[in-house]
């Protein structure tokens, strides 16, 4: 019996190795997935229909793009104090009048018939001093002379006395005829001293009376001024040169006091009166400077007021022109203002475009060198005006972004540019 031949098993058979190679394919199936494969989602996008713009570093100049409205530095508004019915209009709307031209004019029964009034009393008063003043006189020359006959009666009276005294010392005359000297003497004396004090008395109250009666007709006339002065209103007239840009009022129509009748504006000078977001107001003062262009050339304005009352969310501000105004501007004409926010410094800065919709300004699409892809990048933006953005981080000068709009890209990282 022959003896069995011992057969070796085979270490690497078929079905290992296929098993082994699967094994191996698996193993760099889940390398390339995990670690080597581009797992960003992507977008075929043609370039014609982007705008890629190259990142630069220029001077900046922040600015903001404002409406302002071209208004005269000066308008009168014509108030109407004492109304009326309207008999008589001169000029029309839009008419160009010099100071003291006649616009309309009023007629008013009340204040006529009050200006008579005032005139009958004013005359009657003044017709009323002179009277008193003719007494006031009168009283003052019979006091002086009643002083001037008691003073001739006490000189005599006096020189009576005194030859008396003289004659009773040398026992030549009467006690009797000595007293009724001395008596007579005695009574012109008090009588000039007690008439002099009146005549001072009565002189003064005289006087003060004058002045109140004075000072009530001086009163008195001041009214009928004012009252004429209110007569002579009733015409309106042009308190400035420049153009009657608005004015309400018709023959027969009655207007009272306080209404509105008109305006005239100044039109040799204009402001342009600007509305900006209250955003802003914090970074609007004084002194800030603006421009627009009109008619082919640029006028340059700066801010001369600041109204920080805050309506419907906007402020307004006056500018004025720093060298001149366009010749043919008008009120009410619009104009584009520039607004300066800040000086003009150096600056890496991107074009503005419609991808800041979408991304606040927090990413943007970098363009890779060779121009084939584009990929999303995080960037800071700082300033901005309507052209361009400041770039705080995130881009460097020479690099290219795409700056339009990304409405269909934003859950997208790579764009690839065919």
């Amino acid at each position: 019996m022959g003896m069995d031949k011992i057969i070796k098993k085979k270490r690497w058979t078929l079905k290992k190795i296929s098993a082994i190679a699967l094994s191996v394919l698996f193993l760099f199936f889940v390398i390339y997935v995990f670690l080597l494969s581009d797992n960003s989602s992507r977008l075929n996008v043609e370039k014609e229909r982007v705008t890629i713009c190259e990142v630069t570093k220029d001077k900046f100049q922040e600015y903001i793009p404002v409406t302002g409205t071209a208004q005269p530095i000066q308008t009168f508004y014509l108030d109407v104090i004492d109304g009326g019915r309207v008999v008589e209009k001169y000029v029309e709307e839009g008419a160009l009048l010099k100071v003291g031209d006649p616009i309309v004019r009023f007629e008013n029964r009340n204040l006529k018939l009050q200006v008579m009034n005032n005139q009958s009393n004013f005359l009657q008063a003044e017709s009323q001093l002179r009277t008193f003043q003719l007494q006031t006189e009168q009283n003052r020359i019979n006091r002086q002379n009643e002083l001037l006959r008691l003073r001739m009666e006490l000189l005599k009276a006096q020189r009576n006395y005194n030859l008396s005294k003289r004659l009773k010392e040398k026992k030549l005359t009467s006690d009797y005829e000595f007293q009724t000297a001395k008596e007579n003497y005695d009574y012109y004396k008090q009588s000039y001293q007690l008439t002099k004090i009146y005549a001072e008395k009565d002189s003064a109250a005289s006087i003060q009376t004058l002045k109140q009666v004075e000072m009530s007709i001086e009163r008195m006339q001041k009214q009928l001024s004012l009252v004429e002065n209110q007569l002579n209103n009733l015409t309106v007239r042009a308190p400035i040169d420049g153009q009657l840009t608005a004015l309400n009022a018709e023959i027969g129509q009655t207007i009272s006091n306080g209404y509105r009748l008109g305006q005239i504006d100044n039109i040799n000078s204009y402001k342009i009166a600007v509305s900006i977001d209250e955003f802003y107001i914090s970074r609007v003062q004084v002194g800030q400077k603006g421009k627009f262009k009109f008619g082919g050339k640029t006028f340059y304005l700066k801010i001369k007021t600041v109204y920080v009352q805050v309506k419907e969310g906007k402020f307004l501000v006056d500018m004025q022109f720093i060298d001149k105004a366009p010749e043919d501007i008008r009120r009410g004409q619009t104009f584009h203002v520039e607004l300066e926010l800040g000086k003009l410094e150096d600056a890496v800065l991107v074009d503005a475009g419609a991808f800041y919709q979408s991304t606040g300004g927090q990413w943007i699409f970098v363009v890779d060198p060779s121009g084939n892809f584009a990929t999303k990048r995080k960037i800071t933006l700082g300033r901005q005006n309507p052209l361009k953005f400041e770039v705080i981080a995130g881009l460097k000068p020479g690099e290219k972004v795409i700056t339009s709009s990304y409405e269909n890209y934003k859950e997208i990282d790579k764009l690839i540019l065919n």
